[in-house]
């Protein structure tokens, strides 16, 4: 069901962000996740510009990266392969997923929209934020 404003939903996202040493404070845009309250929707798009991650840390881990920003599109999915996370709501999952933390994928601040397809939302964000 599309909401009161001309048929788009409100969603919220937040950029991944790589920060491979965490003390510099350095960071890549990683991927973008876009939660749909109203489809109850979460999802993650990725994408690891492997040059940029080796030009800020060459002794940086990029398959670790990629298993981290694997592992955050698993919990967007739902199901067996988002762990115990599979029993949260799609709202519980994403907030799970933008909480701070110390990590070398770490999310950004959550910014809001409007959208009539939150799936290519994802997508064009992806394009223009991340790639």
């Amino acid at each position: 069901m599309a909401g009161a404003a001309g048929g788009k939903d409100v969603y919220e996202y937040a950029l991944l962000r790589v920060v491979p040493r965490v003390e510099r404070g350095e960071c890549i845009n990683a991927g973008v996740l876009v939660y749909c309250r109203a489809r109850s929707l979460v999802t993650a798009r990725t994408h690891l510009d492997e040059g940029r991650l080796l030009a800020l840390d060459p002794a940086a881990d990029a398959a670790a990266v990629r298993a981290a920003l694997s592992a955050v599109e698993r919990v967007c999915a739902g199901g067996r392969a988002a762990g115990q996370a599979a029993r949260d709501d799609a709202g519980r999952r994403f907030r799970w997923l933008v909480a701070p933390r110390s990590t070398v994928v770490q999310p950004g601040p959550v910014h809001t929209g409007l959208t009539v397809d939150p799936v290519a939302e994802a997508e064009r964000l992806l394009d223009v934020l991340v790639r």
